[in-house]
């Protein structure tokens, strides 16, 4: 057994792009001289992108160490229920809109990920949907004003989007007769010419209009073709009839929301902490070169009205602030500490803990890190650990809840 319990942990960065150029470079303290997007920082041991922990001034792949010891790296109550670490951390920034997604539940991850092993597809492959048996629970907590869509307008606004926009008039009664199913799967399955023929006036009107209102989908209707190639209002993308059809919500720094299985969604702007269960299973609808299956999306989504629930977190009695997710992957709290407060705490899982301002110190008995913005630590199951700063600090914290 190692004497350490708290280790340094390096995460590794995916260059999508849809990323931003300068925050995820300057919260890591490095250059970006080749201007790549910087979309993702991954914080895991997910097996296509696991993080290193420093290990007797050694870098170890988490996911091996985990695998070698599952008890020691993620504790044996984690392992015997989940088998793996459980949860995939991640800071994101957001410059160009997501695509259009939903995620499967786990039993229909499970049989997605089964009958394509059966098919025989690479999972490298870009046909592939499901790359591993999991689902994908994920809840955000936003670093900056955050924009992103978020499940299907309640009837009386979809209702009200379909009679004000001249457009969609005539889908007016396909909602009506057949609902959310009816009217999402009639868009989504028109063939080009007759979606384009829907779309183009609709799309020519809103690039016409100067509105910086980032409520109205107008904006983001521009804000998608600032970055299309193709400027002929030709093989129009679908994921317009989402940003029409689903709620745009702004989330204020330090706000989170939770997405479930089968909500439908999509990140258009902004930066976040963002914690879900370990996967990478997304099936896609519009807003992406990626691979678009939309019979299997609309396979997985919720037809149903959402009112988007932004949560503002609850302060525990140490002062962290948790916001409340409803699975048993993961859990997700804030730490704000200055230089007269001392946090303690005793981890009963695997903990992530990343700092995204200023610089806190992590300690137990045998061992005090130091940590500045973009740093990480690692800490093992049923460690005893005090969180405190020189000046001031903000963390935030990734954990499995007590089973």
């Amino acid at each position: 057994m190692f004497q350490d319990k708290i280790f340094l942990l390096k995460g590794k960065v995916q260059h999508y792009s849809w990323g931003g150029y300068k925050f995820i470079p300057q919260l890591l303290n490095i250059e970006n001289n080749e201007h790549k997007p910087f979309a993702e920082y991954w914080m895991g041991a997910h097996p296509s992108n696991s993080s290193t922990i420093v290990v007797n001034g050694n870098d170890r792949l988490l996911n091996e160490l985990i695998n070698e010891n599952p008890e020691e790296y993620i504790g044996d109550k984690v392992f015997k229920r989940f088998g793996e670490l459980p949860y995939l951390f991640k800071i994101l920034d957001v410059r160009e809109l997501l695509s259009i997604q939903v995620h499967p539940s786990k039993t229909e991850a499970e049989k997605g990920f089964d009958a394509e092993e059966a098919a025989g597809i690479a999972i490298t492959d870009k046909s592939r949907n499901y790359k591993d048996r999991n689902h994908k629970p994920e809840v955000m907590v936003a670093l900056s004003e955050f924009w992103l869509l978020h499940g299907f307008l309640i009837k009386e606004k979809l209702e009200q989007v379909l009679s004000s926009v001249p457009e969609f008039e005539t889908l007016i009664p396909i909602f009506k007769n057949n609902g959310y199913k009816g009217l999402y799967q009639y868009v989504m399955e028109l063939p080009q010419d007759k979606s384009d023929e829907l779309l183009k006036p609709l799309v020519q009107r809103e690039l016409q209009s100067d509105s910086t209102d980032k409520s109205k989908p107008g904006f983001w209707v521009r804000r998608v073709y600032e970055y299309q190639t193709n400027k002929e209002l030709t093989n129009i993308d679908r994921g317009i009839y989402s940003i029409y059809f689903f709620n745009i919500v702004k989330v204020l720094p330090g706000q989170a929301i939770f997405q479930s299985a089968g909500i439908p969604h999509a990140y258009m702007e902004g930066q976040n902490v963002e914690l879900m269960a370990n996967s990478d299973n997304v099936l896609r609808g519009g807003l992406t070169p990626k691979h678009i299956d939309v019979p299997e999306l609309l396979k997985h989504t919720k037809f149903e009205g959402v009112v988007p629930n932004v949560i503002n977190g609850n302060i525990l009695p140490d002062k962290e602030k948790i916001y409340p997710c409803p699975v048993p992957d993961f859990g997700i709290t804030k730490i704000e500490v200055d230089s007269s407060e001392t946090i303690a705490n005793t981890a009963f899982s695997a903990e992530i803990i990343i700092v995204t301002e200023g610089e806190i110190i992590i300690s137990n008995n045998e061992k005090e890190l130091k940590l500045s913005h973009g740093e990480a630590a690692f800490i093992l199951p049923e460690t005893k650990y005090a969180v405190r700063s020189s000046s001031k600090g903000i963390a935030y914290k990734a954990f499995v809840p007590e089973i």
